[in-house]
């Protein structure tokens, strides 16, 4: 399993992926978002599913890429030759995984802003080659383990979120995935791209790195519920006695 997130604000575009691999008993890690392309022609992909069958399809799109001179011009076109080179190896091996009882489980996420685009763009492609766009109502697209990091999207995330607030609900989604799923942790690889200065950004970050955000957000949250106002239940659910020692903690 995994977890890879997609996130597009107006700011521009988030793409977090956890490092985790997991085969039987075996843990290890290796990099789950793919930056392609030079200059101005540059977008991301990020994975999950069978890593072979990932491997070959980008094998297939990098020999698509090295016979264009400038590149492709817009994101529909270059989410137009990874959904082609997908299918061709859906063609060349899903019999053969299935027959193994294998999943052909690709699922991708592909966002930038080339240069034929007015504006950064994110899909999410299936199996199958089709594919769904992200858009300013819903802003963000995971694949893998996407039910536990979702609550915090849906609660603190819209298209008008700042870049800056948006890496720290990216962050927290992982997150809780993390904790939550035991196929998915660290190291995290990051990458921005600011609509502004049209630059990308990438870093990773193992589990020490992000030891003060980690612990802030598992001291405050326990806090805030605390402070949280009391429900019905106290008058139906606690015995006078509770009540009255919770009621004294909390002042």
């Amino acid at each position: 399993m995994t977890y890879c997130l997609g996130i597009k604000i107006r700011d521009g575009l988030i793409g977090l992926a956890d490092g985790r691999i997991t085969s039987g008993s075996q843990l290890s890690a290796a990099r789950k978002v793919t930056v392609l392309g030079d200059g101005a022609h540059r977008f991301f992909i990020m994975n999950s599913g069978l890593r072979s069958v990932r491997d070959k399809t980008l094998a297939y799109l990098r020999r698509d890429m090295s016979k264009r001179d400038d590149g492709y011009s817009t994101m529909l076109d270059a989410l137009g030759a990874f959904t082609e080179s997908l299918r061709r190896v859906a063609a060349e091996d899903r019999e053969a995984l299935e027959s193994s009882n294998l999943s052909f489980n690709l699922h991708a996420i592909i966002a930038g802003q080339l240069p034929g685009d007015s504006e950064p763009y994110m899909f999410l492609v299936y199996p199958e080659g089709n594919w769904i766009e992200v858009d300013e109502r819903t802003p963000h697209l995971a694949i893998g383990a996407t039910a536990y990091g979702k609550p915090i999207l849906d609660r603190a995330l819209n298209f008008e979120t700042p870049m800056r607030t948006a890496l720290k609900i990216a962050y927290l989604s992982f997150d809780s995935t993390r904790f939550s799923s035991t196929d998915v942790g660290f190291p995290i690889d990051m990458v921005t791209f600011h609509r502004g200065d049209r630059q990308w950004r990438q870093s990773n970050y193992d589990y020490d790195d992000l030891r003060d955000q980690r612990l802030w957000w598992n001291r405050n949250i326990t806090d805030l519920a605390r402070r949280m106002p009391d429900g019905p239940w106290v008058e139906t659910l606690l015995s006078p006695a509770t009540a009255e020692e919770s009621k004294a903690t909390d002042i």
